[in-house]
């Protein structure tokens, strides 16, 4: 009887074989029935675990209320907590002891980020920002929040501090519009402290243009490089 060879690439794992053997003379013969094949891949499906499955237990937020955003927060209350109950399933509390705006995740909690996505849209809203504007970090990944202090970039005390403050704000804020509207960004001035909110690319070209201001640069030079800013990304865009 000659050797036989059979390819095993060329076989299907999951096909009846039948081999004839009742004659030794002649050659081995196969046969494939695929119609008559019972077997059938599988693919495993699992359900999507919610964030409380993942990490086996309850996470925890707690971010501070400020004695200036206490009002605020009482008057838009129900604009912040809708958010966050309704879009990322959390639990969410204000402690009256604490002054602070707690929240967990649950077991309808399905999104491992929610409770970061919520802490960061929480904090965004302390530090001043709209709420319509502090929404979007909870619709879009690629939004974040730089925050410095104006003694940062320069050493400046009394009232060259102030000066410097208001070269930032501007007249009626005119200056920090300018400069909104040029980088597409949201800028709070809080005393000493500049909050950004905006893309990575964006917030540079917001803080570049504040840091010439506080460098005491004169604002006609930032709004020409601002109007030159936004006709790039316009054209970019």
């Amino acid at each position: 009887m000659s050797g036989l060879i059979i390819d095993a690439s060329d076989l299907n794992p999951y096909m009846e074989m039948s081999v004839d053997t009742t004659s030794s003379d002649t050659p081995l013969s196969l046969s494939f029935d695929p119609e008559n094949s019972t077997a059938h891949l599988s693919v495993p499906r699992f359900r999507k675990l919610n964030a409380s499955a993942v990490t086996g237990k309850s996470e925890y937020r707690r971010i501070r209320c400020p004695a200036h955003r206490f009002t605020p927060l009482r008057n838009s209350w129900e604009q912040i907590m809708t958010p966050l109950t309704e879009f990322l399933k959390l639990q969410v509390r204000f402690n009256t002891k604490t002054r602070s705006v707690e929240m967990k995740t649950s077991e309808h909690t399905t999104d491992q980020g929610s409770l970061q996505k919520g802490a960061d849209f929480c904090a965004a809203f302390m530090m001043g920002f709209e709420i319509q504007d502090a929404v979007a970090l909870l619709r879009l990944d690629d939004l974040y929040v730089d925050s410095f202090q104006v003694t940062d970039v320069k050493m400046l005390r009394g009232d060259h501090l102030s000066r410097a403050i208001g070269r930032v704000a501007g007249q009626d804020g005119k200056t920090r519009f300018a400069i909104e509207n040029a980088s597409r960004t949201r800028i709070v001035v809080a005393d000493q402290h500049v909050h950004i909110l905006g893309s990575y690319a964006n917030i540079r070209v917001a803080r570049d243009a504040i840091c010439s201001l506080i460098l005491g640069a004169p604002p006609g030079k930032v709004y020409n490089n601002m109007r030159n800013v936004a006709k790039r990304m316009n054209e970019r865009y």
